[in-house]
């Protein structure tokens, strides 16, 4: 598998790294990691401002440090890929950081990891997230690192019998061996199916046989699984069930809702990467 791997320095960006290095994959990944600097970012506050006389040198000396810090991230993600022992090329871009990462994410059976630095509702409407914009229309499956990596060992993965959710089934089925590593125990699935009506009881029974197909699934696969059918709004009860069961790892399908369509409902997986805890699977 073709595994992009977009780092910036920061932890979270060194958690990503690890993420894939730990990641129990079915085949051994082909890594690109990729540090994108963007000066032009730097200019942009003064674009709607009155231009500032004697700005200009500042903008340099800014450049220059952050040139500095990108030679920097470089050598230390060479030291971490080796220490690692991930095979793999190191990529240094200049541009903006979401459009020069979505253009060298790999194709649809890909997939492309990144830190998640957080930002709250605000900084998110005013600004955008890099990993955000990823998320959104990136080509491929994407990993949202919001933590530490640690032992994968117990998934939340949320059906809804859209086929998004059945790629996101199969990614688990095909990408990831369910053992985690010799040694371990095999990784605990929590199937979830989230419903937000409550008027018709047999809604609720067609939930709980979908959750049902897709546990025998992963079953004969070789996972342990728990079945859970909630009623609520489905974000909302995918993030309740994924604390109750301290998972390490959501996996959901992208159902690539429309830019309007996102902005006036939102979208399940948005909704989940923004406020989930723990890391989450978006897959395409």
């Amino acid at each position: 598998m073709k595994v992009l791997i977009a780092t910036d320095g920061s932890k979270y960006g060194k958690w990503a790294t690890e993420w894939v290095a730990r990641m129990p994959l079915a085949d051994k990944p082909e890594v690109t990691l990729l540090h994108v600097t963007d000066v032009e970012a730097l200019r942009a506050p003064f674009m709607f401002q009155p231009v500032v006389i004697g700005n200009e040198p500042f903008i340099q000396e800014e450049i220059k440090r952050i040139e500095a810090r990108a030679k920097t991230t470089m050598a230390e993600a060479k030291a971490q890929m080796a220490a690692l022992k991930l095979k793999g090329k190191l990529v240094s871009e200049r541009g903006a950081a979401g459009p020069t990462i979505l253009e060298a994410a790999p194709k649809r059976d890909g997939l492309l990891a990144i830190g998640s630095r957080g930002l709250d509702a605000l900084d998110r409407l005013m600004l955008g997230s890099v990993s955000t914009q990823v998320t959104l229309h990136a080509p491929c499956s994407v990993l949202i690192v919001k933590e530490e990596p640690r032992p994968l060992t117990r998934i939340l993965f949320a059906a809804d019998g859209s086929k998004a959710s059945e790629k996101a089934l199969r990614f688990l089925l095909t990408k990831i061996q369910p053992e985690a590593r010799e040694g371990l125990e095999p990784i605990d699935v929590v199937v979830m199916h989230a419903m937000p009506f409550l008027k018709y009881p047999e809604v609720k029974e067609a939930g709980a046989r979908l959750v049902e197909q897709c546990a025998n699934k992963l079953i004969k696969a070789g996972y342990v699984v728990d079945e859970v059918v909630q009623l609520g709004k489905p974000a909302d009860e995918i993030l309740k069930v994924a604390s109750k069961k301290k998972v390490d790892l959501i996996v959901t399908g992208a159902k690539g809702m429309g830019a309007v369509a996102r902005f006036l409902l939102g979208s399940v997986s948005t909704k989940v990467v923004q406020h989930s805890h723990c890391s989450v699977l978006v897959v395409r």
